[in-house]
């Protein structure tokens, strides 16, 4: 795992100035946004798509050409879909006695005997306290702009996957380094492993990720201030978790690595699992 960037591989084979981490899923070569067309599954170069509309009937119903242009293949959909839930379920947290909050909210013992309620492990990402609106409107502003561009660099199913498993990684975090343990909100432990995987993507891909390095560190330490209440146990947890992620992405990222990426993911999520039932089992 230490070989160097390969640069021709890295970049779109009809914009060699243009970096890459999605491949046409017909012929496997690097394609960037602008080149991708999505298909049933992944996206497929301008080359496959017209040999592809030469074989396909000349005729195609209004509706599905509409839908299209609202969620073409660069369009970062899933980006799109997590702040618009995250920002709903805020707005009904605001809603006396509807209980929002208490049927969604991390319990960082839930796994003790008596308490188990595993669910509350990625909900608590879609959850934030109401009683300080600049904590959910910071952490949608930074899905916003790293969701944006790792979505149209990792794909819409990779991205998912990635904020998820982070949002697992960050409870993770609490459940293991706090003490005593303690109940958390918020979409910060996924946050952090979409800075993570980044770091790790944009090493891979031989970009300068100074500048975000100094980002991530200025947040840890933040965190670390007593008076402020901040979780830092999650952002430790989300960023080793999403940085994990970001480097099987990497590792795997050819066409012929594809079952092996899935299994490595599937596996990474197991083992999570089975950390998050350890306290429990205990």
């Amino acid at each position: 795992m230490t070989a160097g960037p390969d640069t021709a591989a890295n970049h779109c084979y009809r914009h060699p100035d243009r970096q890459s981490f999605v491949l046409c899923q017909r012929c496997g070569r690097t394609i960037c946004p602008e080149c991708q067309t999505q298909a049933a599954v992944g996206v497929i170069c301008p080359e496959c798509m017209r040999e592809q509309r030469q074989s396909a009937p000349r005729t195609r119903p209004a509706v599905l050409t509409r839908a299209r242009r609202l969620t073409g293949s660069d369009s970062p959909v899933v980006t799109y879909a997590l702040v618009a839930v995250t920002v709903v379920i805020f707005l009904l947290q605001l809603i006396p006695g509807l209980g929002v909050t208490d049927e969604l909210f991390y319990a960082g013992f839930f796994s003790y005997p008596g308490n188990f309620e595993p669910w509350r492990m990625i909900t608590s990402a879609f959850v934030h306290s109401t009683g300080f609106i600049f904590h959910v409107l910071l952490n949608m502003y930074t899905l916003w702009i790293f969701g944006q561009i790792l979505e149209r660099l990792l794909g819409r199913g990779r991205f998912l996957a990635l904020y998820l498993l982070s949002a697992l990684a960050g409870s993770l975090g609490v459940l293991f380094l706090a003490n005593p343990a303690q109940g958390v909100v918020g979409a910060s432990g996924a946050i952090f492993g979409l800075m993570g995987a980044f770091l790790v993507v944009q090493r891979r891909l031989g970009g300068n990720a100074t500048q975000l390095l100094i980002l991530v560190g200025i947040n840890l330490v933040i965190g670390f201030i007593p008076s402020l209440g901040i979780a830092w146990q999650a952002h430790v947890g989300g960023l080793i978790g999403g940085a994990l992620m970001g480097l099987i992405f990497v590792q795997t990222r050819r066409r012929a690595h594809r079952t092996l990426q899935f299994a490595l993911i599937g596996a990474l999520a197991a083992v999570m699992v089975l950390l998050s039932f350890s306290k429990f089992l205990a």
